[in-house]
């Protein structure tokens, strides 16, 4: 399948126009649609512009508040809990980490609990938030189920993505997010978009049998085992028990009853570095951390050691100059 290239404001305009056409207000079509530009510019294609579609049809089927109230209640002197009122999620935890970075920047730490949201996309995006910051940024997101347990045939938790990241001095800041999944699943989607297969260990056929075909797959397995089937329970007691929202099966499917409001459970914190030392000394030490793993010798097979999120940062700074490739049936329905 071609690939169209597109630049990346020419993108965002695409995907703001489809949005509002749907019926969400400009303002908040501008932070879905940064929000997935920013996943296609790092390459992570999964929670990229290719998301457009079911968010519009979530829209227009009324799963989806296009114009939510949101309100912040605090719980304590450094959290709160942020009632998303079924928005759209990319703008929900946008607002919930500014409502993190807000108490960190008067405290030294602010943990949001987020009720009432929905899929929120990339939480790289909003762990940067926390960095632009200086502040060490965490994020974290329940999903509906989707993986199969360490042990198990049938799906309880789903792909529960958690992310860090942490401020430098003249670095960049390091950038981990990551699935509990072995993938997260819109990576099978988008194999499914482009005609690719995919490496045994992703997912699951009905019969709990690994499969390299992406149309067959109805489970993912979790990362290395029980450890990512354990992250993955922490992230739904985090984001599902904690806020009071479901957790595991209980949670309203992405992909069926879209006129239904999905009510995901989030969870944001923010952190300054100067309650525990001199932040810059921090920012300067993280620099250092990061200067020695690149000079730690490669492996074979590898030019040099990376740092989390350098890939992605490497991939996007390409990108911004030489523009995005966008599936060409993907780029047909955006530009209709």
């Amino acid at each position: 399948m071609v690939d169209v290239i597109v630049q990346e404001p020419d993108l965002k305009d695409m995907v703001v126009r489809k949005l509002t056409s749907a019926g969400l207000p400009r303002e908040h079509a501008l932070v879905v649609a940064d929000v997935l530009v920013h996943a296609d510019l790092r390459g992570v294609h999964s929670h990229g512009v290719l998301r457009t579609e079911h968010y519009v049809k979530r829209i227009r089927q009324g799963g989806v508040n296009p114009e939510p109230d949101f309100t912040f209640r605090p719980t304590g002197t450094v959290a709160g809990v942020f009632d998303g009122d079924d928005g759209m999620g990319h703008v929900v935890m946008k607002e919930a980490m500014n409502s993190a970075i807000a108490l960190a920047k008067e405290y030294g730490i602010g943990v949001v609990g987020v009720v009432n949201s929905s899929h929120s996309g990339a939480l790289s995006y909003f762990v940067q938030q926390a960095v632009g910051a200086n502040m060490i940024g965490l994020a974290m997101t329940q999903t509906d189920k989707a993986v199969v347990p360490f042990g198990g045939a049938t799906p309880y938790f789903g792909t529960n993505p958690i992310a860090y990241g942490f401020p430098a001095a003249r670095h960049r800041p390091v950038i981990l997010d990551m699935a509990t999944s072995s993938v997260a699943f819109g990576k099978v989607l988008h194999a499914r978009e482009v005609g690719a297969a995919i490496p045994p260990d992703w997912g699951v056929d009905e019969l709990g049998r690994p499969c390299t075909d992406p149309h067959r797959v109805v489970a993912l397995l979790p990362f290395a085992g029980p450890k990512g089937y354990g992250l993955a329970m922490v992230v739904d007691i985090l984001c599902g028990i904690l806020t009071g929202s479901a957790f595991g099966p209980h949670i309203q499917p992405m992909y069926q009853d879209y006129d239904k409001m999905r009510k995901l459970g989030h969870f944001v914190c923010a952190m300054d570095p100067g309650l525990f030392m001199e932040r810059s000394d921090f920012l300067m030490r993280i620099d250092q951390m990061i200067d020695e793993l690149h000079e730690v010798a490669p492996a074979a097979g590898f030019d040099r050691v990376l740092v989390p999120g350098e890939p992605e940062q490497i991939l996007h700074d390409e990108r911004i100059k030489q523009g995005i490739p966008v599936p060409e049936s993907l780029y047909r329905y955006l530009s209709t």
